[in-house]
């Protein structure tokens, strides 16, 4: 691994910059990475699509041909160079294929995610100017229809789960060749090639403007620094939503680098599509390896081995931990480490397809122990950092280049470096031209020397590994000034099995405090592991075992802040968040602003009656 960061110390920021492994044309688009793989391996597999229960091979040449077909269709129903057209379905092939026929056609794809609102599909309809949609199932169009007059623009709305592939493909059948060749060469790097509206925690989302060369010099870039995964052997399944910045990178860049690229649209199936299809890596947010490994543990419980499982898991920490030492893993480590392979690690790794070495985790901290536990069974975990308007990944670890707890070095052609308030600057090719519609927005998230400000508070060591410590935004100011970052707390509760979402709370607040939901997948496997009988998450509320296992999480998450910024009283809601509900974005992130709106009257509860007039002014709660 190549990838080195250049540190100015002389800047008090520090500034850390990987230089570009390779410099990609301004003529190049990312039509032009399908046209290269055309041109130099056509038999090769692209993707492989799920059919009648069998995985069914797309070489690139067949991709190819869809995609010509598609984009004529597109050509046919008027779509004109530079124009939008929205995709609103789940993760599926044919979300690719269309928005790479999209491309092909010389439009400007829109992705909306299907379970937007009503209201969501309205601004961006409008906004985005969109001339075509098509949307996965019939319900998705009829959100679509109920708001067709507010989008004055939109022709035309085609369903897939109703034929919108062979209609698409009817249409377009007198469509020339030439026409479609013509215009898969008309986008520049400077052009636009989608726009991506924020799920956002606050507000109306903003449309991130992301141009042909945001796209094209990341990928290319991360193919050729990121040998051990993008090395034309690999696999991987897409499930996260393509709705997202972040799968749809992966997706760009698993075409550039010759993966072989899968999908799964029903999540209730992804442990079987899983071990079918087989990956060599994966792609997730935190939550989801915490939820593999509470799954693992709760497992081993059932099967009377959750001793077995608990020795396991630490002697994979250990053995990781060692991994960073001058000496690394002694002779007795490693010998503990391959008796546990057989017994847990190994078992572990084939529910996840039995060949997958590698995955990056993005979204938010994936904290040091898991991190530290995955790589030691074998899977090694890279946590990575970017926002949309940074083409999804800014910083990643690297294969052999991981530093635990960090998000990693920048990505070639990145610099990164802390503002004065701890604020994280971002420069590169990566990061986006502009909020669509809105030169206030833009305006604002640059500084005067054109660094973009992310919002995000963090720290760049002397090697030039990148630590995120919380959102600028979200910095909890306590009644006695204290300055806290909630989501370090929260990452270390949410982790616990029982624990589905956590809220700290505490601004202008005497002390700082949490509200908590339970996770009913978790609470099944926890009262199973514990040998309780079965209950319903409104029962497990108030009992005292689930109380006390769950105050035991927030204690050892206290451990990693100080006594003025540890959760000092919490309460159980009695429900979840949920994307439905509004209290969750589409990538699952918490509306904070939402919640704490929505839940005032139990915020309010956590401070009645729990104070004296000394404690108020000191800052603590009452004994």
């Amino acid at each position: 691994m190549n990838a080195t960061a250049t540190i100015d110390v002389a800047a008090p920021e520090r500034v850390a910059t990987v230089p570009p492994r390779l410099h990609v044309p301004r003529t190049a688009n990312i039509d032009a990475i399908v046209r290269q793989r055309l041109a130099t391996e056509p038999d090769a597999v692209l993707a492989e699509v799920r059919r009648d229960g069998t995985w069914r091979q797309v070489t690139v040449a067949q991709f190819d041909e869809q995609v010509v077909a598609l984009a004529k269709g597109l050509v046919a129903l008027g779509v004109q160079p530079g124009e939008t057209v929205g995709i609103m379905s789940r993760t599926r092939f044919e979300w690719t294929l269309v928005d790479f026929a999209a491309w092909a056609a010389g439009a400007v794809p829109v992705p909306i995610y299907e379970t937007s609102s009503a209201a969501q599909v309205e601004w961006i309809l409008a906004d985005a100017d969109i001339r075509v949609l098509v949307a996965e199932t019939a319900g998705n169009a009829a959100t679509a229809a109920s708001v067709r007059s507010s989008a004055p623009l939109l022709r035309d709305v085609l369903t897939l789960d109703d034929g919108a592939i062979e209609h698409l493909v009817s249409l377009g059948a007198g469509v020339p060749d030439a026409e479609i060749d013509r215009r898969r060469r008309l986008a520049t790097g400077d052009d636009l090639a989608t726009i991506i509206y924020t799920s956002g925690t606050t507000g109306r989302p903003k449309g991130a403007e992301l141009t042909h060369g945001n796209f094209t010099t990341l990928a290319l870039n991360t193919v050729a620094d990121v040998r051990e995964i993008f090395n034309g052997m690999g696999r991987t399944i897409l499930f996260l939503p393509l709705a997202h910045v972040f799968a749809r990178y992966v997706q760009v860049v698993a075409v550039a680098g010759g993966s072989v690229l899968g999908h799964a649209p029903d999540i209730r199936h992804l442990t079987s599509d899983l071990m079918t299809f087989k990956p060599t890596y994966l792609l997730g947010v935190p939550r989801i390896f915490e939820k593999v490994y509470n799954a693992a543990e709760q497992s081993s419980a059932a099967e009377k081995a959750r001793g077995y499982f608990h020795w396991a898991a630490r002697v994979a920490i250990a053995y990781s931990r060692a991994l960073d030492t001058e000496r690394g893993p002694s002779p007795w480590l490693r010998f503990q480490r391959l008796f546990a392979d057989g017994l847990v690690y190994s078992k572990l790794r084939d529910k996840l397809g039995g060949r997958v070495t590698h995955a990056v985790s993005g979204g938010g901290p994936l904290g040091e122990r898991l991190g530290h536990f995955y790589r030691g069974i074998g899977l090694n975990v890279l946590e990575g950092y970017g926002l949309t308007e940074t083409t999804a990944p800014t910083t990643v670890n690297r294969p052999g280049r991981t530093r635990i707890g960090s998000v990693g070095l920048p990505l070639p052609g990145a610099s990164v470096k802390v503002a004065d308030d701890g604020e994280l600057l971002v420069k590169g090719s990566h990061v986006f031209r502009g909020y669509h519609k809105n030169p206030e927005g833009t305006a604002a998230a640059f500084d005067a020397d054109g660094w973009f400000r992310t919002g995000d508070l963090g720290t760049v060591d002397s090697d030039g590994y990148v630590s995120i410590t919380g959102r600028k935004k979200e910095i909890i100011v306590t009644a006695g000034g204290k300055n806290v970052a909630p989501a370090v707390l929260e990452d270390r509760v949410r982790a616990h099995a029982l624990v589905s979402q956590c809220l700290v709370v505490g601004d202008n607040r005497p002390f700082i405090g949490a509200l908590i939901t339970l996770d009913p997948e978790g609470l099944a496997g926890w009262l199973t592991m514990h040998n309780k009988p079965a209950m319903t998450p409104a029962e497990a509320l108030a009992d005292a075992d689930v109380r006390a296992s769950v105050e035991a999480a927030v204690a050892r998450a206290n451990e990693a802040v100080s006594q003025a910024e540890s959760i000092r009283k919490w309460a159980f809601l009695g429900g979840d968040f949920t994307i439905e509900g509004g209290h969750l974005t589409p990538s699952l992130k918490i509306r904070r602003a939402q919640v704490l709106a929505d839940f005032a009257g139990h915020v309010e509860d956590l401070y009645v009656d729990t104070r004296t007039p000394t404690d108020q002014s000191a800052g603590a709660p009452a004994a």
